[in-house]
Order: structure tokens, then C-alpha cells, then sequence
């Protein structure tokens, strides 16, 4: 017995205590969309350096080692004196050794343009990401306070089933004193039961509302987690503080603007299309029939070359054309998103301040139902004790003030998940 005591007093120490903070940590640890919603806003992190990596100019350093037939003949080919004639005459030597720095420089509208598309794109992965970790709050949140509610209802069952049982117990020394008749004892027994299955059915919602939430916290969710008792609810904003902090934090908002800026640069790149684009290239080292410095009769192979390109667009049969008005038609629907994005968020913040305040100022409804419902139940039983009340008004009290118990607890997580989503909305949770 001593060691079943010591093992339970073990299990006891490792059950870990987790609070709301520390499962939302948890949670984004594990959970998947929000991974890739990271991976994305990193992703696009990288898109933005490529982007502006593409202005600078790049810089290879080029080795190559040419043979060809030689077709009986010389020619001058470039270096001092005769050599062997190349039997292709795209060649330029027998023996060709080329060793050059080659760099190389791209100066075009797209390229500017690129980098709007990327910083655009990045901007909407943030407010994605964004999105992305208010959802997963709200789902922690929600789970979380359910988790809470669920054994704030068993506790009041628990209760309930004392209640039940006590008075089962007064029905029957009653009954065995010929005091009341047995049907007040089987009126009892039907309540006590009832509880029971009441207790039994709240016990397995708990179980599931733990397991649900350890999904999102654990490697394991049958691991062993008790959560931290919630803090005494805090008062709602005021309105005007709702609505400041509110729309400086909206991320879809944010993302439906960011949308409207890729739109905006991919109206950019179609454009640029119209025009040239020009191409550097400077190139230092050896082209030569000898891998050397120098050639026959001391000529220098060692040198550079320089050029520059520009290429004039003329005729593409209007597909430039097309691929604009393409955009053109994709940043309207943009704007017509941003605009749906703003009306839903101003609907979606007066819905949750609508139910956050109903939700507050129930609570003291609801605790004034539960004084009055536990005063009238003390009464009810007095009464009973007296010979003036039956058996049925003690049950219809005891249902009373557990209706009004259980009220009391959905009202307080309504309104706990009531303003955590008031919270997540103006970015301050």
C-alpha cells in the first residue's frame, strides 16, 4: 500500500502544470500550417534577396580547352605569324585555351520591377503568417478555456451528486421514521442516479477536451498536463481603444493591401516588357592557341574585352499588350478584395465587441442567478426538513441551481473566448 502511495505521489509531481502562454508556445511548435506559414514568410525573405541580387553585376571565372582537326592549311588567325587551319571554321585554332573573369551586368525595368514583386510578396506572406497565428490562438484559446469550462462543470457535478446523495440519504432515514412516504425516497434515488450519469458523461467530455488540446501541445497527447486556473475575466476596451488599436493591427487587411501591391508590380513587370533591356559584360584573361601569358614570338595573349547590348523590343504580335491587360484584370479583382477585406474586418469587429459586452454584462446576471438559486435550495431543504415541502420541490431546487451553476460557467468562458477573440482581433493578445 505504502508503495502504491509512493508511485501515485510520483505521477502526481510529474503532471505538468501548463499555463495559456506556454501552450500557445507549445502549439506553434507543432502545429503544421502554421510551420508553413513560417516556411513561407522565410521563403519569401529569400525571394527579396534574389530579387536585389539581381540589380549587381555577377562574376564567373570561365576554363576551357578546345581541340579541333586541323584541315592541312595556315592561316594569320589572329597571332603573330602562320598557324594550323581549323577544319571548322567557327573555331579559331587547333589548340585553344581560353581562362577569363567574365562580369556581367543586366539593366532593365524588370529587374526593378522584381524587387516590388518580392518586398509585395513578402508583405503578404507576413500578414499571412500573421493570420495564420491568430488562428492558431484562437484555436488554443478555445480549446484551452473548454478545457477550463469542462472541469469547472465537473466540479459543480461533483457537487451536485454530494447534494443528491445527501438528500437521498435524509429521504431514507425519513422514510425508516415513517416521517414521508417512499415515494420521496424514489424521487431521491432517481435524482442521485441521474447525476451520476450526468458526473460519468461529464467526466468523458473532460477526458476528450484534454485530449483535444494535448493534440496541439504534445509529441504524445495522453501525456500527463493539468492547466492553470484561469484569471478573474478582464474589463472589455472601450470602443474608441478598440477600434485604434484594431485597425493598425488587422492582418487581413494588411495581406489584402499586400495583394494589391504584388498586383500593382505585376502590372510593373508586364510593362517593362515595352522596353530594353541592356546587357555589360567585361571579360579579362586568355583566348589563345597556348596557355600562356605570352605566344609565339612574345605576342601578349594575356587581355580583356568589353561590350554592351541593347535589345529593343519591336514586334511580339501584342502578346506584351495582352500579358498587361492580363494584370490589369488580376489588380482589379484586387481592389475588390481589399475592399471586401475592410467591410468584413469593420462587420467582424463590431460582432465580437456586440458579444464580448452582452457576454460581460451577463455575469453578474448569472451570479446573482446562482445566489438565489443556492438560497432558495437552502430554503427548499429547511422547509423539507419541517414537513412543509415535498420531496419534488427539493429536486426542482437542486436542478435549479445547477441549470444556474452551469449557466454561470458557460457565461464566463462565453466570455473569456469573447474577448480573447475582442484580443486577437486588436492585436493584443
Amino acid at each position: 500500500m505504502d508503495g502504491l502511495r509512493a508511485q501515485n505521489s510520483i505521477a502526481a509531481d510529474t503532471t505538468l502544470i501548463v499555463s495559456l502562454g506556454e501552450a500557445i508556445h507549445r502549439a506553434q511548435q507543432n502545429e503544421p500550417a502554421f510551420a508553413a506559414a513560417v516556411a513561407d514568410r522565410k521563403s519569401a525573405g529569400v525571394d527579396q534577396y534574389l530579387a536585389k541580387a539581381a540589380l549587381l553585376p555577377t562574376a564567373l571565372y570561365h576554363n576551357q580547352i578546345l581541340y579541333t582537326q586541323p584541315n592541312g592549311q595556315t592561316n594569320q588567325g589572329g597571332q603573330a605569324g602562320t598557324q594550323p587551319s581549323p577544319i571548322f571554321i567557327a573555331n579559331n585554332a587547333v589548340h585553344e585555351y581560353a581562362s577569363q573573369a567574365s562580369i556581367n551586368e543586366t539593366i532593365g525595368l524588370k529587374q526593378f520591377a522584381a524587387i516590388h514583386t518580392a518586398d509585395a510578396n513578402a508583405a503578404r506572406s507576413a500578414a499571412e503568417l500573421e493570420i495564420a497565428r491568430r488562428g492558431l490562438l484562437a484555436a488554443v484559446v478555445s480549446l484551452y478555456y473548454g478545457l477550463a469550462n469542462a472541469n469547472r462543470k465537473l466540479s459543480l457535478l461533483e457537487e451536485a451528486l454530494k447534494e443528491s446523495q445527501d438528500f437521498a440519504d435524509q429521504t431514507q432515514k425519513r422514510e425508516s421514521a415513517r416521517e414521508v412516504a417512499l415515494a420521496d425516497v424514489l424521487k431521491a434515488q432517481l435524482q442521485q442516479q441521474l447525476r451520476q450519469r450526468d458526473l460519468m458523461d461529464a467526466t468523458v467530455a473532460t477526458a476528450k477536451a484534454k485530449l483535444e488540446l494535448g493534440v496541439l501541445l504534445f509529441s504524445d497527447p495522453r501525456t500527463s498536463y493539468e492547466t492553470m486556473a484561469p484569471n478573474a475575466p478582464k474589463a472589455i476596451p472601450t470602443r474608441a481603444e478598440m477600434i485604434a488599436a484594431a485597425g493598425a493591427s488587422s492582418p487581413e487587411i494588411k495581406s489584402a493591401l499586400a495583394s494589391m501591391r504584388v498586383a500593382d508590380a505585376d502590372v510593373l513587370t508586364a510593362k517593362a516588357a515595352y522596353l530594353p533591356d541592356l546587357g555589360l559584360n567585361f571579360t579579362y584573361g586568355i583566348d589563345a592557341p597556348q596557355f600562356a601569358r605570352r605566344g609565339d614570338a612574345g605576342v601578349n595573349n594575356l587581355g580583356y574585352s568589353m561590350s554592351a547590348t541593347l535589345d529593343i523590343p519591336v514586334w511580339d504580335w501584342f502578346s506584351t499588350q495582352k500579358r498587361v491587360k492580363q494584370s490589369e484584370i488580376r489588380r482589379t479583382v484586387a481592389r475588390v478584395t481589399l475592399s471586401a477585406a475592410q467591410r468584413r474586418f469593420v462587420a467582424t469587429l463590431e460582432e465580437a465587441y456586440a458579444e464580448a459586452a452582452t457576454a460581460h454584462d451577463q455575469l453578474d446576471l448569472l451570479d446573482l442567478n446562482v445566489r438565489t438559486a443556492t438560497e432558495s435550495l437552502r430554503l427548499t431543504r429547511l422547509r423539507y426538513t419541517a414537513g412543509e415541502a415535498t420531496a419534488l420541490e427539493v429536486v426542482d431546487a437542486q436542478t435549479t441551481l445547477l441549470t444556474a451553476q452551469t449557466s454561470q460557467a458557460d457565461g464566463l468562458s462565453r466570455y473569456e473566448s469573447a474577448l480573447a477573440n475582442l484580443q486577437l482581433l486588436t492585436g493584443t493578445l
